[in-house]
């Protein structure tokens, strides 16, 4: 099965690459010509996703984007040529040709994952990605066996890097009026921030991992943005939302909570000048934003990678067996997303707009 790993209209995005491999990236096809950034705009976005915070993973990146296309300098000369060290006040400007930026993996062990080769790990992709390996030449799939293991390869994690530096741009075509921010709201099926700390400990002490939630909230929308049916907002967002390695469900406004709820509980009414009153839809009706914030809550799962014992199947010796699975893993990889979700909100919305 041929891999397809780009996505939108407008402005069209692409990923290459894989968690181990030397170099990964993202190609943007529709960015503008004239867009003015400095490579601060960059780091600063990128920051937000690296790992060091208690729960996150010890491998350190340099995280450095390469503009190998698709930018001139105030000078007009092409970034990849310019021979001057990087400063991050460096303007950067667009020419309205495709887009190209790559990051180097340096820091990699995928030594590391040999050990899945016999035990696929409980909740990861090893299985699905190299059928043949555990269930033979024959096996009923549509899959052709990925390549070695190298950790998660293009579903890793480590992708979202190359969506986070695409997010700057979307960001950029969306204008200042329209702000995206996602926080953090529940860590281990806690709300209050304040015991976080103590459930990473306690989760890390078992060799166990936690899931977690982030809520993100979109000012500055115009009212009727998005389609009737397939391309609602809810149905463009959702869909990129969800590729974000992790993600086990969304819900807009009250979701969830909503079916248990009347209608005049859940309505929103308005109010003077269509102002909504309240904002238990989410800022959609029918598909199409209503004026109100665009608001929603992911829902991310627990590192499927633990150290803690599993017991599970060994297709090397045909009995169950127990895997203890070691590496650089995130206990609570939920902690790094909210620029994650923010930044897939805005390649959303840029092709809605």
């Amino acid at each position: 099965m041929p891999m397809r790993n780009s996505f939108g209209n407008r402005l069209t995005v692409s990923v290459y690459g894989g968690s181990h491999d030397p170099r990964m990236g993202v190609v943007l096809d529709g960015v503008p010509q004239g867009l003015r950034f400095s490579r601060s705009d960059f780091y600063e976005q990128i920051a937000r996703r690296k790992p060091g915070a208690k729960g996150t993973t010890a491998r350190i990146e340099a995280d450095e984007p390469i503009f190998v296309s698709g930018f001139v300098n105030e000078q007009g000369q092409d970034l990849a040529s310019c021979q001057q060290p990087a400063a991050p006040d460096d303007v950067l400007i667009t020419t309205g040709e495709t887009v190209k930026i790559d990051f180097v993996n340096a820091n990699t062990r995928p030594g590391d994952y040999s050990q899945f080769e016999a035990m696929p790990r409980p909740g990861h992709v090893d299985f699905v990605t190299h059928p043949s390996k555990y269930l033979g030449a024959d096996a009923y799939t549509e899959t052709i066996d990925f390549p070695e293991f190298t950790g998660g390869g293009i579903f890793s994690g480590r992708m979202t890097l190359n969506i986070v530096a695409a997010g700057v741009i979307a960001r950029k075509m969306l204008g200042e009026k329209i702000q995206i921010c996602a926080k953090l709201v529940q860590v281990g099926g806690s709300s209050d921030s304040a015991q976080w700390p103590e459930l990473i400990d306690a989760a890390q002490k078992e060799g166990d991992s936690l899931g977690g939630i982030v809520e993100c909230e979109t000012k500055g929308l115009p009212v009727g943005l998005g389609q009737p049916y397939f391309d609602s907002v809810e149905s463009v967002v959702s869909h990129l939302i969800f590729s974000i390695p992790g993600v086990r469900g969304i819900e807009f406004g009250d979701g969830f909570k909503a079916s248990a709820m009347k209608g005049s509980e859940h309505n929103d009414p308005f109010g003077e000048g269509g102002v909504l009153l309240k904002n238990g839809a989410g800022g959609v009706n029918g598909g199409l934003t209503n004026g109100a914030p665009l608001l929603f809550r992911v829902a991310f799962k627990p590192t499927s990678t633990i150290s803690k014992a599993q017991q599970t199947w060994n297709f090397e010796t045909g009995k169950m067996d127990t895997l203890s699975a070691h590496g650089r893993h995130d206990c609570c990889f939920a902690l790094r997303t909210p620029v994650i979700v923010e930044s897939m909100t805005a390649l959303a919305l840029v092709n809605l707009l």
